[in-house]
């Protein structure tokens, strides 16, 4: 069972959108180093117009731990267009969430906050101050409101939402729902709900979140008037003319009840029922499900904004990993930039490709474009093409030259191997591996060698693989045994056109690069000249 976001909370002083992690090597559609080389935190800010904090969270998540089962993606595909043809039911629940962001802060201060003591002022957003009646009263309110407003909600149709709908439904039935619906029972055994009350006769304080106790201070004076009357003496006659006098008393006795009564409720009542939220699976699951029901609204907004094509993937089953892009754009880069160039792209039998060119003229970046694109298509996300057809991926790896740490003890070459044999390793006929150069750190001669027999190990296992490399030499090699489709990013005019085109690229343009930052061999001789 995948951790909800409230457990990743668990060990942290105030929740944060970014509390979950890629998992390891192997393990996930996407490791760590993947999540950093393709710039995951980029994607997510690009995408990110979730209104609530879990929600935000929630996209997080399913960023650093994509979905593997293509029939658990196509059910959020079929719910976001649920919500694009069904306006009614995308209005009301852009009001749910909305209304669930008035009051969230406050539920998490309920959870997480600290408390001050009777007399300490609240100067942080995760303090509380008082005995914490107020605090929970307003936290509470989020997940009742939230428990109300989905009961009163038309059922949607398709299967991902009535599950977001059923779950939510399904926590009025538990017993955290009772505790905070109220009243709760402090009882020999512990807390309980009214529910776990039926039928026992068995003694219990009850808790309502208030410092004035109806009953309590009832029986006060009940227990007055019952001595007044059984003990008939001087004691208990009083007049109108000794009321002001007894009044004096009255402040005193609000100073011993105020802290009493309400240091009680805290410890014993309010403290304990927090703790148990916190620790709740069934809270837990219904917070995702808020934070669900803003992720698919963040989707939608995302495609509305863009400012491009925009579709939902088709999702098709293969042997092996086949991906097919029309007109695709950078989903970073290309939002809000009508001037962003798209590429078509297609990779199906043919398993490798080549992608060669001058420094600066866009590889790196349309190979990120393919990734980011694969890993969107796997939350279920809009991606920014005309069209876009593929499978879906078990591994997404991007592999880029490391500089070795003085504790490896392999030095640059043999640090990059080792990662390029972890990817190796964990992929299958159905993953999608991008290599940005291969064998650094060597020899022309060692390098072409080890170059050529890990392309061929990955040829050979089926997946998809994109080769970054200026080594033309080592896709000459590979094209003329008919293996791999050669690319290429097209200069015109000493330019690129960040266009992505059939062929091999022969020359580098590293001058040019050299010169427009600055230090060419002639900006090098007038340096030297001018220090002179």
């Amino acid at each position: 069972m995948k951790e909800t976001i409230l457990q990743s909370w668990q060990d942290v002083i105030w929740p944060t959108v970014q509390s979950s992690k890629p998992l390891k090597t192997g393990e996930g559609v996407i490791d760590e180093r993947s999540f950093n080389t393709i710039e995951v935190n980029e994607v997510f800010d690009a995408i990110n117009y979730a209104s609530t904090l879990v929600g935000q969270a929630v996209l997080f998540r399913s960023l650093t731990q994509p979905l593997d089962v293509m029939e658990d993606i196509q059910a959020k595909q079929e719910a976001v267009e649920e919500l694009c043809n069904n306006p009614s039911l995308k209005d009301n629940i852009e009001r749910i969430v909305q209304n669930a962001t008035a009051h969230e802060k406050n539920f998490y201060l309920l959870l997480f906050g600290e408390f001050l003591g009777s007399f300490g002022t609240a100067r942080e957003e995760h303090e509380i101050e008082g005995y914490g009646y107020l605090q929970y009263k307003r936290g509470i309110r989020l997940m009742l409101e939230l428990v109300d407003q989905i009961q009163s909600s038309e059922a949607p149709r398709s299967r991902y939402l009535a599950s977001i709908f059923e779950k939510i439904k399904a926590f009025a039935e538990t017993r955290s729902y009772s505790l905070m619906e109220g009243p709760a029972y402090i009882t020999e055994n512990g807390i309980r709900s009214k529910r776990e009350r039926e039928g026992s006769f068995s003694p219990a304080i009850i808790f309502r979140p208030r410092i004035f106790k109806p009953l309590l201070l009832a029986l006060v004076f009940g227990i007055i008037w019952v001595l007044a009357h059984l003990f008939p003496t001087d004691m208990f006659r009083i007049s109108v003319e000794v009321i002001p006098t007894l009044s004096i008393f009255f402040i005193p006795l609000l100073l011993v009840y105020f802290p009493v009564v309400g240091g009680f409720d805290r410890d014993s009542c309010i403290i304990p029922l927090r703790n148990e939220f916190k620790n709740s699976q069934t809270v837990g699951e219904t917070l995702d499900a808020l934070g669900q029901l803003d992720e698919l609204l963040s989707f939608i907004k995302f495609a509305d904004a863009f400012g491009g094509d925009m579709v939902l993937p088709k999702l098709v089953e293969a042997d092996h990993h086949r991906i097919n892009l029309v007109d695709a754009r950078n989903p970073v880069l290309g939002k809000q930039n009508p001037q962003y160039v798209g590429n078509d792209f297609v990779l199906e039998d043919d398993k490798l490709v080549l992608v060669t060119g001058p420094n600066s003229g866009g590889k790196t970046a349309f190979c990120k474009t393919v990734t980011q694109i694969q890993l969107l298509a796997q939350i279920g996300c809009y991606v920014p093409a005309k069209s876009a057809t593929l499978t879906v991926a078990d591994r997404i790896f991007y592999q880029v030259p490391e500089i070795s740490h003085l504790d490896d003890g392999e030095g640059r070459f043999g640090t990059e191997l080792k990662r390029t044999k972890d990817i190796f390793l964990a992929t299958t006929a159905k993953s999608l591996v991008v290599l940005d150069e291969l064998s650094e750190g060597t020899t022309f001669e060692e390098k072409m060698e080890s170059s050529a027999n890990v392309l061929n190990g990955f040829y050979r296992k089926g997946n998809s693989t994109v080769l970054i490399t200026h080594n033309h030499q080592l896709v000459d090699s590979f094209v003329s045994k008919g293996v791999g489709l050669p690319k290429q990013v097209e200069f015109s005019n000493d330019a690129p056109t960040y266009k992505l085109i059939p062929g091999i690229s022969r020359i580098s343009h590293a001058d040019r690069v050299a010169k427009k930052i600055g230090f060419s061999k002639e900006d090098i001789d007038n340096y030297l000249s001018d220090s002179k």
